[in-house]
């Protein structure tokens, strides 16, 4: 699902973890600015980081807010549990229905990557998965 806004098409995932995270963020500071925000977010997720700023930013402007955000990514690293054999998310060729499908539910993932050198589907997500706010830093 989507909305437009200006021509453009903003997904609606992202600006529900944008009010997660705005609120997340404003919770912490409780009554205080939001001076600053730093996330992570991990390319399992698929995360369209331009939207997700216009939202947090938009989020944070009704509240008279203006944080300093930084949004960074971190790389989707799997280790087989058969093999213990590591690779990385940029390394595998998936169809963008399938990298859609993941993108709103990462656990699908072991349904469609195997292990490239055993071919198990039994590997654990090391890194990437999700998004983490890794730090709100508070104002006066």
């Amino acid at each position: 699902m989507a909305w437009r806004s200006s021509g453009r098409v903003w997904e609606v995932h992202e600006w529900a973890l944008a009010e997660a995270i705005a609120r997340y963020a404003m919770r912490v500071c409780a009554g205080r600015s939001v001076a600053k925000l730093r996330v992570s977010l991990g390319t399992l997720q698929a995360i369209d980081r331009d939207v997700l700023e216009f939202a947090l930013s938009s989020i944070f402007e009704t509240s008279n807010l203006r944080p300093l955000i930084e949004l960074r990514d971190t790389e989707a690293v799997f280790r087989c549990r058969k093999c213990g054999y590591v690779w990385r998310y940029s390394e595998i060729t998936l169809d963008d229905e399938v990298r859609e499908a993941i993108h709103f539910l990462p656990e699908v993932v072991h349904s469609f990557v195997k292990c490239p050198r055993c071919g198990s589907h039994d590997f654990e997500v090391v890194e990437g998965r999700g998004v983490r706010v890794d730090e709100v830093v508070c104002g006066d």
